[in-house]
């Protein structure tokens, strides 16, 4: 797919406070989702374009690498065409990667992205309103159903457009959102593939894409299972409901890989 070329555009100014600029240079990705990393030569999403639009700019950052920010601007358009309302884009990763507030581990690399699932048709929204707007969720608070009221076919088709972007290793959503897919989809299954069960995600999905060609230094996810996912694995899911709660352990992020060191620090 030629559309990568389309995030070929010069760096726009970080969006969110405190940030400096990308690393200059080729694209270097190094680590992996579960240990946090880094990217230099990132290319930034901007504020707005054809069925998109950026929300939290405040707490949110919005870099990645020329593949994922050329997807995501593909999978707005292919929304767009379809005739779905403006896509909500969140969390991308920071200009030179390195941890996100709120511990997302994952958002390092400039290989994830956070998508509002909201369907519901909007006007663009002033800069005030991208400050304070909440994604709505598309989950009942039981955790155990999606919520009718919420949940549409524009939401199931969404998910597929995403599922079917180049690149794509896995989209996590809540786990009521992938039962009522196994429920929904009855011809071609085989996008639930990448469809995988995760906590919370009950208002966005969480696209991931794989690593860059040549990107010796990043590290893959192990592949998905086979299937698609709607066997018993996903009642697991549910099950944990009602299981006890665990004790809580404070969280130690693990160290980052040594080469990002002067990456994030500007060196």
């Amino acid at each position: 797919m030629k559309f990568y070329l389309l995030a070929l555009v010069p760096p726009i100014a970080v969006a969110a406070a405190g940030q400096i600029g990308p690393a200059p240079g080729p694209l270097r990705v190094i680590g992996g989702p579960a240990t946090g990393g880094c990217i230099a030569g990132a290319v930034s999403l901007p504020p707005d374009g054809v069925g998109f639009q950026t929300i939290h700019p405040d707490r949110s950052a919005f870099w990645g690498t020329p593949q994922t920010i050329a997807g995501l601007q593909f999978l707005a358009r292919q929304a767009a065409a379809a005739g779905l309302p403006s896509l909500l884009m969140e969390d991308i990763s920071r200009a030179r990667g390195g941890p996100m507030p709120g511990g997302h581990i994952s958002h390092q690399m400039g290989l994830d992205a956070d998508v509002g699932l909201d369907m519901r048709p909007r006007p663009p929204l002033s800069q005030a309103e991208r400050q304070t707007i909440e994604l709505r969720s598309m989950v009942r608070p039981d955790g155990r159903e999606v919520d009718p009221s919420a949940w549409s076919p524009a939401v199931v088709s969404l998910l597929h457009m995403a599922a079917g972007l180049p690149d794509v290793d896995r989209i996590l959503v809540n786990p009521a959102i992938k039962q009522q897919l196994c429920r929904e989809v009855t011809t071609d299954r085989s996008w639930l593939h990448v469809i995988r069960p995760w906590y919370g995600h009950a208002a966005h999905m969480h696209i991931h894409f794989r690593c860059p060609a040549g990107q010796d230094a990043c590290q893959e996810l192990a592949a998905p299972p086979p299937g698609d996912g709607c066997d018993a694995s996903l009642q697991w899911w549910f099950d944990r409901l009602d299981a006890p709660a665990r004790p809580t352990v404070p969280h130690r992020p693990p160290p980052a890989p040594a080469a990002c060191a002067a990456i994030v620090s500007g060196g």
